[in-house]
């Protein structure tokens, strides 16, 4: 039964791939239509190669600090990953959030390769949770930094739901850990000692990186580098189509775009991603045209960074496999 299970699995998956890709071309499609194309195409066309080219190199040596960063949290939950065993997770989850057939995204295929290559797997999951984590806080960073720099007052239709849905964030992170805590004991009984013995390690896992909260410093001061590094290549594209806008309306719009774009609703967050950048610009003047044109060129930019992340994923995979079949 499992056998006839597995080819089921795969074929879902492959079509919540299409799927996701198929939404993700509705949304884009959705917004050419809603726009004119006369200004779409010269906002494209003002971009030369040789400046996506340049974006694309900063971006990858962006990379490389998002590869310490979870390098760094990762190995303070004792998972005793190498750099080229954390390079080959970072870059297979990158090219699987992509292109992978998965509803979670790149975690599975970084997780795969992590628990493949660390002795302890609970560590490689806790430490990736955490990554995931010093994320948020970091794009957060990044919209605090972006309002505080905003001249004046907030425009009035975004300060409401803002408002409410980080209060209904916060409700819900109370909610869930208070529950965790007062269940823990008897959601535990009971349970085979196979699953007393992973949580143990998961728990044991979650002390460690408690224990080094320098590294989760230093993780979030990385990811907010990187994700600062994003906005301004993000802003600098902008300037190459025509759109011009303060650097601190960047900070506030780019991270909250990227955390709408989390939803699993079109694969890697495209379509998304452009669609709540026009609307979250809009009310700063921004030409919704220029705006798109920049998200296109921004999500060619992730998408050829993908690929180069999916060869060097598959190098370092036999480099690592070589001297073990020799």
């Amino acid at each position: 039964m499992s056998a006839d299970c597995q080819p089921q699995k795969s074929s879902r998956g492959w079509i919540f791939l299409v799927l996701r890709w198929a939404t993700a071309l509705l949304i884009l499609g959705i917004l050419f239509y809603l726009l004119p194309v006369t200004p779409l195409r010269n906002a494209l066309a003002r971009v030369p190669p040789s400046r996506f080219v340049a974006v694309l190199l900063i971006y990858l040596v962006a990379l490389t600090g998002g590869i310490t960063k979870w390098h760094t949290v990762v190995n303070s939950a004792g998972a005793q990953l190498n750099f080229a065993a954390s390079a080959q997770c970072y870059t297979s989850g990158l090219f699987g959030a992509l292109f992978l057939p998965s509803i979670i995204g790149g975690d599975v295929a970084r997780l795969a390769v992590g628990i493949s290559r660390s002795p302890h797997p609970a560590a490689v999951i806790t430490g990736n949770v955490a990554d995931r984590f010093l994320d948020v806080a970091a794009q957060l960073t990044l919209v605090s930094l972006g309002l505080m720099l905003l001249p004046g007052s907030l425009p009035v239709p975004l300060q409401g739901p803002a408002k409410r849905l980080l209060l209904v964030g916060v409700a819900a992170a109370a909610v869930f850990l208070g529950l965790a805590v007062a269940l823990h004991r008897s959601l535990l009984r009971g349970r085979s000692i196979r699953i007393r013995r992973r949580l143990a390690q998961l728990r044991h896992a979650i002390g460690a990186v408690s224990r080094s909260p320098w590294r989760l410093v230093l993780g979030w001061l990385l990811g907010t580098s990187v994700q600062g590094t994003y906005v301004m290549l993000t802003a600098l594209l902008g300037i190459t189509c025509g759109l011009r806008l303060p650097l601190r309306v960047w900070l506030f719009a780019w991270p909250l775009a990227k955390i709408a774009a989390v939803m699993p609703i079109t694969q890697g967050g495209i379509g998304v991603r452009e669609a709540a950048l026009v609307v979250l610009l809009a009310p700063f003047g921004a030409p919704a045209s220029q705006v798109l044109a920049t998200g296109i060129v921004w999500e060619g930019v992730i998408i050829t960074a993908g690929l180069l992340a999916g060869l060097t994923a598959f190098v370092l995979r036999y480099l690592h496999t070589r001297p073990q079949d020799s």
